[in-house]
């Protein structure tokens, strides 16, 4: 068993670089790339967003297609993947779509002092998963390899992006840009500040670039773990 999931970053943004609007989601994608993303999402076996993007997007994370649900099946795997957040306090409602939407696992990974708290709230909908004093991505990969994750896939927000990437535990960014601005300051960005493993000493290497409609598809490997599918 690997140490930790194949780890594939996938993520919208404009322009400018921002992910929503300042007050409001903002679908950034096209149909065709809708459908692109879904077709990652079915081969993945585990989907991880923040708890900011649960609470504020209210994200179903199922496979949509009909197609794609019945191949999973077939090969003796759920519809959808399991689906993960990670919060310190876990302070999510137990009606979201995260957890009332599709038949997938639902883990929830939060600070050990908000364990107790999160299982009276959350228990009958989740698993919930002690990530220790504070919850580092590191750990929270190394117990996804345990339970069988190989292959993760990172959905956000700018948080979430900015740990994973600052920890060097991504292997694959699929950046789309969306052929907009947004240009207000106060607007979530892709990540937040950080020291990245890749800068003007360390270049990440583009391994595709692709138009899909409107928009361009931004294919970076970012370890030698890089699948080239």
């Amino acid at each position: 068993m690997p140490e930790r999931p194949y780890t594939l970053l996938s993520c919208s943004v404009s322009i400018d670089g921002y992910i929503a609007g300042a007050a409001s989601r903002l679908l950034l994608s096209n149909e065709a790339d809708f459908d692109r993303v879904d077709e990652v999402r079915a081969s993945c076996d585990a989907i991880l967003v923040g708890a900011t993007t649960v609470r504020n997007d209210n994200p179903r994370l199922v496979v949509r297609s009909r197609e794609r649900r019945e191949e999973r099946q077939a090969r003796g795997l759920a519809p959808s993947p399991i689906k993960v957040t990670v919060s310190r306090r876990a302070e999510l409602d137990a009606q979201a779509d995260f957890f009332t939407a599709g038949e997938a696992e639902k883990l929830v990974y939060c600070a050990r002092s908000s364990v107790r708290e999160a299982r009276a709230r959350l228990e009958p909908v989740a698993t919930i998963v002690d990530g220790g004093h504070t919850v580092e991505m590191y750990t929270v990969s190394g117990d996804l390899a345990e339970r069988g994750v190989e292959r993760l896939m990172v959905e956000g927000g700018g948080n979430v992006h900015t740990q994973f990437l600052t920890a060097d535990l991504v292997d694959e960014l699929q950046l789309v840009v969306a052929p907009v601005f947004v240009g207000d300051s106060e607007a979530p960005r892709f990540v937040r500040d950080g020291l990245f493993p890749w800068n003007a000493a360390r270049r990440a290497k583009l391994a595709e670039v692709r138009q899909i409609g409107d928009v361009v598809l931004l294919r970076y490997a970012l370890s030698t773990r890089f699948e080239d599918r």
